[in-house]
């Protein structure tokens, strides 16, 4: 309940009175019952200055409060919860990687890029492939049996896809955008033996050929596909263009 500043000045006084009363009348009452006395009278001094249900400190802040007082506490707000930062996308490769990459592109990708699908998919995914998570990749190629399934920049099959899932510990829930699809071409760069080409231990013409047996669309050293007229494949550059994009993006020239 509210009270006044007037109120609160007489209930402070009465308080006071009742303390005094009790040293005047101290020398005509037996000590244990003086106490007792002094016990009740201070309890209605206390009732004056602290009415029931209220606690000290609530009244305290209210009377420093009104008297503006820059004591007075204050409800602490509640602080909002910081937001989780956001999950950097890894940096594209650059370098000889980022050129050899483009160089598979060309071998095995249309305009489309990161979006592209086998041509003889009659039955396309829902949406660009670039948008879809890997369970939805997945998902498409359950539905649609019966034709070609290659997606995206590398034209990944389905097997291999999912294989690559497993080994890089990749989620359906993980987006297969381009920072996926260069993540998933690294790897079977590597299985085809780059890191011995990078450190020497590889020469350059084997390598090439070694990549020819991951991607179809680069020929071997004769000129063909590894998988020459198996299920229409075949190769979609010469090996001169081949060797002319592998020197220029490894600077062998």
């Amino acid at each position: 309940m509210a009270r006044s500043k007037t109120g609160k000045a007489v209930a402070i006084s009465a308080g006071l009175l009742a303390l005094a009363a009790v040293g005047a009348s101290a020398e005509a009452i037996a000590p244990q019952d003086r106490l007792s006395q002094a016990r009740v009278k201070l309890d209605s001094a206390r009732a004056a200055l602290f009415p029931a249900g209220q606690s000290r400190r609530d009244i305290i802040a209210r009377r420093l409060a009104a008297r503006g007082d820059a004591l007075a506490p204050a409800v602490p707000a509640r602080l909002p919860m910081p937001a989780a930062p956001a999950t950097p996308e890894p940096p594209r490769p650059t370098g000889g990687l980022a050129g050899l990459l483009d160089l598979i592109a060309i071998a095995e990708a249309d305009a489309r890029g990161y979006d592209t699908v086998h041509q003889r998919a009659d039955r396309p995914p829902p949406a660009p492939p670039s948008r879809l998570t890997l369970g939805e990749v997945l998902d498409w190629v359950a539905a649609t049996p019966g034709q070609p399934h290659a997606i995206g920049r590398y034209q990944f099959i389905p097997s291999t896809l999912a294989d690559l899932m497993r080994r890089e510990a990749l989620g359906r829930e993980t987006r297969f955008d381009a920072a996926t699809q260069d993540r998933l071409a690294l790897r079977l760069m590597r299985d085809a033996g780059l890191d011995e080409f990078l450190a020497g231990r590889l020469p350059p013409e084997a390598f090439m050929d070694e990549l020819a047996y991951v991607w179809a669309g680069l020929p071997l050293a004769s000129g063909l596909s590894a998988y020459h007229g198996y299920a229409g494949n075949r190769a979609t550059i010469s090996r001169a263009a081949y060797a002319a994009g592998f020197e220029a993006a490894f600077g062998l020239r």
